[in-house]
């Protein structure tokens, strides 16, 4: 089984019976992962595809694979791609991956100056996070929006929280900042240029020297057949 079995696409109104089952499976794996996410209700979930703020994963014989939503905070400038998470069977594929990178694509689309952040334990989450291009931030970096921080109540670790003063916990913060990606970019397009100057340089000093080379080259030649018309050989073997 391959990526290439789904259909990974932006959900709609006519997903919504899967939030049911969508909303169980989200417990169901938090618990065996002994970590907590905000709970939530399957009106929640309907309502994020209703809005087109999701993602969802079908096999391609209709049954439900994946899903991922987008919360917004702090008015839009923060988005967090909340709610991975693959139907059991169906683990293991790369469905994961497939899935953040297709909602990290609409969360750009629809709010392209936001910053992109997330909170996880997961190991395999934080891969696809970095290839994603997020870095490991400190809590502060993130949105401080109470609504965001009342979604810990329900994880068994919120009073770690508390304890740390929402500093830090057992989750590691991961962000994806639009502005430091452009200066990134920037940067990255500004060194390619003084590259590409510094190697015509060198380019225009190597072409002068074989100019100079062979101008010094003709006037040796002129010189020895001037003064030693006698020795042509010489001057060819030279």
């Amino acid at each position: 089984m391959t990526n290439s079995d789904f259909l990974i696409i932006p959900a709609k109104p006519e997903h919504t019976h899967y939030a049911d089952q969508i909303c169980d499976e989200m417990f169901e794996s938090a618990k065996a992962r002994g970590t907590g996410i905000a709970r939530r209700k399957p009106e929640y979930v309907a309502n994020k595809m209703m809005e087109g703020k999701a993602v969802i994963a079908l096999h391609r014989d209709g049954r439900w694979a994946g899903f991922c939503y987008i919360e917004t905070w702090g008015h839009g400038d923060y988005v967090a791609n909340s709610g991975l998470i693959v139907s059991p069977e169906f683990r293991k594929v790369g469905l994961a991956k497939a899935i953040k990178k297709r909602v990290f694509e609409l969360s750009r689309e629809k709010y392209p100056h936001a910053k992109i952040f997330g909170l996880t334990t997961g190991l395999a989450v934080m891969k696809i996070n970095s290839e994603l291009g997020y870095e490991p931030v400190t809590y502060s970096e993130l949105t401080q929006d109470e609504e965001f921080w009342k979604g810990c109540q329900s994880c068994v670790n919120y009073d770690i929280l508390l304890s740390k003063d929402r500093k830090n916990c057992m989750c590691t913060a991961m962000l994806w900042d639009p502005v430091d990606k452009e200066r990134e970019l920037k940067e990255k397009i500004q060194r390619k240029a003084e590259a590409k100057e510094r190697l015509e340089r060198i380019t225009q000093k190597q072409s002068l020297l074989k100019r100079i080379e062979a101008k010094l080259w003709r006037s040796v030649k002129k010189f020895i057949a001037a003064n030693f018309p006698k020795n042509k050989k010489v001057i060819k073997e030279f």
